[in-house]
């Protein structure tokens, strides 16, 4: 019986997790794992890779940046036969490409080509896509530019938040690895270059960007609260000294004839926000300085109704 692959793992987030399981349930040598060390600043409430190599024995390192020498080097004396790259978060420049003697692969968070980049899934969501999914690839220079290898497509409802969202495609990677692993793995796996020109690119995101304009449609601030809702930063806008942060909305049926200006207003028992096409979107969770109160109840807790939003 031949030996199983030797491979090192960069991984990170519960897409790491998931996808370093299958590589051991498949019987995947996994020498070594590259991870992050968390940032103390940043909401973890995702699973930790580190940990659960730590309990198959899997050694761990952490370093600041993977392409130096030093690391190169160790890399290179464990021989690896594959790097698997799982929402690690650093490039692998080409030298470190060049180690594993049967190629570098990566899972990304998206339907590559399209939305190629950063935070894929916040992206898809603020576009108002149906559907996204994995996609394992070979590694490049290029970011996210490599022959496909597996895709696995969940769908986006139109009320679904980034968490959910990013819950389904953790789920994707998981199914798309398990499923093409023992032909990659064999050697008989179908590589397919993609056409980079019918894609699309995207960028990082800052809380900044989740500033709310209310003067868009409705369908937009719904798509830009579900992208970014918790555990993400949230969308938020300003009143005043206080900060609101819109955790949740749910799109409402259109009205023939709506008008007015951008407002939030109480009816019912439920809170409305009227968007700057007159559509409407029902409050569903919100936070008030960081409190988060029945939405309501602000407007006696800012003492104005309807509240003007420009």
């Amino acid at each position: 019986m031949s030996a199983a692959p030797r491979a090192v793992v960069f991984a990170y987030h519960n897409v790491g997790a998931r996808c370093l399981r299958v590589l051991l349930a498949h019987g995947v040598d996994v020498a070594l794992l590259v991870t992050h060390a968390d940032n103390p600043a940043e909401n973890i409430w995702f699973e930790c890779v580190a940990d659960l190599a730590r309990d198959y024995d899997i050694p761990v390192v952490t370093p600041d940046d993977p392409n130096t020498p030093g690391v190169a080097a160790e890399l290179r004396a464990l021989q690896p036969a594959f790097f698997f790259s799982f929402y690690y978060r650093l490039m692998l420049k080409p030298a470190l490409l060049a180690i594993p003697t049967r190629g570098a692969y990566n899972m990304h968070g998206s339907l590559l080509p399209s939305y190629r980049g950063r935070v894929p899934v916040n992206w898809a969501l603020i576009n108002g896509e149906r559907e996204t999914g994995a996609t394992l690839h070979r590694m490049v220079e290029k970011p996210d530019a490599g022959e496909i290898v597996a895709r696995q497509v969940v769908p986006i409802l139109p009320d679904d938040t980034a968490g959910e969202v990013f819950a389904k495609v953790t789920l994707a990677a998981e199914l798309a690895l398990d499923r093409i692993l023992p032909a990659l793995l064999a050697g008989s796996a179908a590589h397919v270059q993609p056409d980079l020109s019918a894609g699309s690119y995207f960028g990082g995101r800052k809380p900044e960007d989740g500033r709310i304009d209310w003067r868009q449609p409705a369908a937009v601030v719904h798509n830009l609260v579900r992208a970014v809702a918790p555990p993400y930063p949230g969308a938020f806008f300003d009143l005043g000294e206080r900060r609101i942060v819109i955790t949740r909305s749910l799109a409402q049926p259109a009205r023939s004839g709506a008008n007015g200006r951008p407002e939030l207003y109480a009816e019912g028992g439920r809170l409305f926000a009227r968007c700057g096409d007159g559509g409407v979107l029902r409050i569903l969770s919100l936070e008030v300085d960081g409190e988060a109160i029945a939405p309501a109840a602000l407007p006696a807790r800012l003492g104005q109704h309807p509240i003007p939003l420009v």
